[in-house]
Parts: structure tokens; sequence; C-alpha cells
């Protein structure tokens, strides 16, 4: 067996998430008693509002939370990856779990991050749009006739037959129309407070690289799979300058999942809040045997079924 963790990215949060984890383990008590950031992240996370919740800059450091109370958890159970992706915010979990941030660090990042999302997306009339039942050469098609209305990019690469568009709101609105002309499913408006990995964030982008100069980024105990190129990094590349651009370029996660599979990889836990990224990997090959984990429930089932299979 072959192990990959990925983590959740933005949402998939709840009111309530990452609670039973702290009820049943003391290791999750000691993460969220610990975090020193400038809100409470154990009570909103816990209790909401979930209007405060689903804002950006707010829910970053609430799911990061559940996922290193998660890692922690199956690390001393015995449980360790050997390969790690995450979908968006889920990329800062990975590198958590791989050790190129600690736990500190970690949380004053993506506070940080979440803050320069939410600061960038301000005053830009902008919407994404998930499209279902469309390759990607066709959409490509209905984005290039759609940009005479403005700014359209696809932001994600999600698995087989769902991607996400975003950029300026008559763009996105034009594209998703042709969309639907072209053969499309169905095109369904998603809840963002931004224009989450596109150029249009590039305010984000250089209030990250500047925060970057003063971060410690440790050597990785993990192979890490990045959003912006579906595989490891190469010894050229560095990871402040991917984790710059994953802010404001596109996010292949089908691309992240192949290559997973590609290096030997044939079990995967979903760590996080939902079951979102577990739906997109069954599109992607139902061959892989899959796992979740987001509260106690969860975490019981999936030790003791990678136990027997370990």
């Amino acid at each position: 067996m072959k192990l990959g963790f990925i983590f959740a990215g933005q949402g998939s949060q709840y009111v309530g998430m990452g609670k039973s984890l702290y009820d049943h383990y003391e290791l999750a008590k000691e993460v969220y008693d610990g975090i020193d950031l400038d809100f409470d992240v154990k009570a909103l996370s816990f209790e909401g509002p979930e209007e405060k919740l689903n804002l950006t800059e707010y829910t970053q450091p609430c799911m990061l939370a559940v996922a290193i109370s998660a890692v922690k958890i199956l690390k001393a159970a015995g449980i360790t990856p050997d390969m790690v992706c995450g979908l968006s915010l889920g990329e800062y979990s990975a590198l958590a779990c791989a050790g190129v941030f600690d736990e500190k660090t970690a949380f004053e990042v993506i506070r940080y991050r979440g803050q320069a999302m939410a600061d960038a997306a301000k005053g830009i009339e902008c919407s994404m749009v998930a499209v279902l039942g469309l390759d990607r050469e066709t959409l490509n098609t209905c984005i290039e006739e759609a940009s005479q209305e403005g700014y359209v990019t696809i932001s994600n690469y999600n698995c087989p037959g769902q991607l996400v568009i975003g950029g300026e709101k008559a763009a996105v609105a034009k594209a998703a129309e042709l969309a639907k002309a072209k053969g499309a499913k169905r095109t369904m408006p998603l809840k963002t407070s931004g224009p989450f990995h596109t150029a249009l964030l590039k305010e984000a982008s250089l209030a990250l690289e500047k925060k970057f100069k003063d971060v410690t980024f440790h050597d990785m105990q993990v192979p890490v799979v990045f959003n912006t190129l579906g595989r490891e990094k190469n010894a050229d590349e560095n990871i402040p300058a991917i984790l710059t651009k994953q802010v404001m370029s596109s996010v292949y996660f089908e691309d992240c999942i192949r290559y997973m599979l590609s290096q030997g990889v044939d079990t995967i836990v979903e760590i996080g809040p939902g079951k979102v990224l577990s739906g997109f990997v069954k599109k992607i090959d139902r061959s892989i045997r899959l796992y979740q984990v987001q509260d106690q429930e969860s975490m019981e089932a999936t030790i003791s079924a990678l136990k027997e299979e370990l």
C-alpha cells in the first residue's frame, strides 16, 4: 500500500467542524488551545456564526486547525503518508503535514493569506461558476469568445466533467452561457467571496511574496504535489515562488491526483470537513481506496481500516 493524504479546500467548512476531534482527542485539544491569532478559532469553528466562518480571512485558519489536528492523531496511531496534496488552502495543510511549516508559522501564514485574498477581492465585480459535463478544450473555446466581455479563466480543474471558471462577472456569465450552448450539463454559481485562482488576485500574490521573505520554509519530509504544477516541484523550483503563484493561478487538482497515481499511490485519505475531494477522486479513478477523516467517528473507522491493511 502507498498512502496519500489530500486536504480539503475552502467551501467545505461548516459550523461545528473539528469539535468532535477536540472533544475526544488530547492532541486536538493541544492544537486548538495553542492557536494564537487575533480571533478565537475554536469558538468560531465550533459555534459560528456561519456568516463569519464563511469569510475567507476566517475560514482558512479554521480549516487548517481541523487538518493539523487530524494529522497529529493519525501520526500518533502510526499512520503517515507517502505523499501529500491539498486543494487551494489545503496545500498549506499539506505543507504543514510535510514539515515545511511548523504549527505556529502555518497558522500565521494562512491567516495572512486569507486576509490578503479578502483585501484583494474588495471592490471587484466578480463571480465563479462550476461547469459540469464539458471538456477543457471546449470550455477554453467558450472563454476565448467570452473574453470580449472582460477577464475570465478556468480557475479549477477538479476532475473529469467538473471545471470552475472565475473572473469578471459579465465575462463569467457569458462563458457559462456559451458552455451550456456547447453541451455543458449544468452551470452552477459558487458562493465565493472573490475570484480565487485568477489573475484578479494579483495583489494577494504580491502581498504573499513580501510576507514569505520573513517566513522559514523547512525541508519537505514527505513529497508534496503542488496545485499549479500538477506534480512535485523540481530542484530549481522553490516553494515560496510556487505559493505566490498559486493564489492567482489555476488549480490542477485532477492532474495532481493522476500524478500521485503514477507514483504508485493506491490509497488516499481525505482530511478536513466534507467529502468534496473524495467525490473528485472517484471521478478520476474509482480503483483508489478512499477514506475520509473529519470527526471522531470517521477517524476511528479510518485508523481501524488502515491498520488492518498495514
